[in-house]
């Protein structure tokens, strides 16, 4: 009955930025545990890549070149995946993008633009468009990756923490919005060690981890996939519009 809780046979799930990093864990996982995936990034061949792997699972995949930032790129996808598999059961939004800036004064307008049109403007819009169509079918989940920095905000994230703010409030409208068909939750992630994690200093970031979380140091890439699972499957049947954080417990 536990097992059964986790499955996923027969669905269909949608997961951008899932070339890499937490997204191509989420995939994986949901693969194995028999749902069809569509891998949506920037970078086509890396889409094409992830989708190899989840054939050699036995299941169908289909990449997507997916900018993000774009609504006519999230209208886009979601015909993409209608048409290829005629429905969509969970749709996770985790693509995101968290560039440097020397100063506050210094974000241009064009980095201010991408940022929140990443993180929070193709998100809203492929939520709007599969969300609407999964309410006047049969229902499914919709899962937002936000960030601990929409909750404690650093000076080098300011954007990005305001633009995933706005992700945490539209878990609770879209989950209002949409109910009770469809479920809509949110990931808060902590520091996880993908391979954006290569650009740190990871010497110091180790040793800052020892005295600043409860874990006392920062996630493995799989270390997503419980969360991600239990707000896709029925597992989670009856939590909707919340934020679960996994981020190792900051003090």
């Amino acid at each position: 009955m536990t097992k059964d809780l986790f499955d996923l046979t027969g669905k269909v799930c949608v997961v951008t930025g899932g070339s890499r990093g937490l997204g191509r864990e989420m995939v994986l996982a949901f693969a194995e545990r028999g749902a069809d995936v569509v891998i949506a990034s920037r970078k086509l061949e890396n889409c094409e890549a992830v989708a190899e792997e989840v054939r050699s699972l036995g299941r169908r995949a289909l990449p997507v070149a997916y900018h993000a930032a774009s609504w006519e790129g999230a209208d886009a996808l979601a015909a993409a995946a209608y048409d290829e598999f005629g429905r969509i059961d969970v749709l996770v939004n985790n693509a995101g993008m968290s560039p440097l800036y020397p100063s506050v004064d210094a974000i241009t307008e064009d980095l201010y633009d991408k940022v929140m049109g990443v993180n929070l403007k193709g998100p809203f819009r492929l939520s709007a468009l599969v969300g609407t169509r999964m309410a006047a079918e049969d229902g499914g989940s919709i899962i937002f990756v936000s960030s601990v920095a929409s909750q404690r905000t650093s000076p080098s994230e300011l954007v990005y923490g305001a633009a995933k703010a706005g992700v945490n409030a539209l878990t609770y409208g879209l989950a209002r919005t949409f109910g009770p068909k469809v479920r809509v939750n949110c990931i808060v992630p902590g520091p996880f060690l993908t391979d954006i994690s290569k650009a740190w200093d990871l010497p110091s970031f180790e040793k800052r981890a020892k005295v600043g979380f409860a874990l006392q140091r920062g996630g493995q890439p799989e270390e997503i996939v419980g969360a991600a699972l239990y707000f896709a499957t029925a597992a989670g049947s009856y939590t909707t519009g919340t934020t679960l954080n996994v981020d190792g417990g900051p003090f």
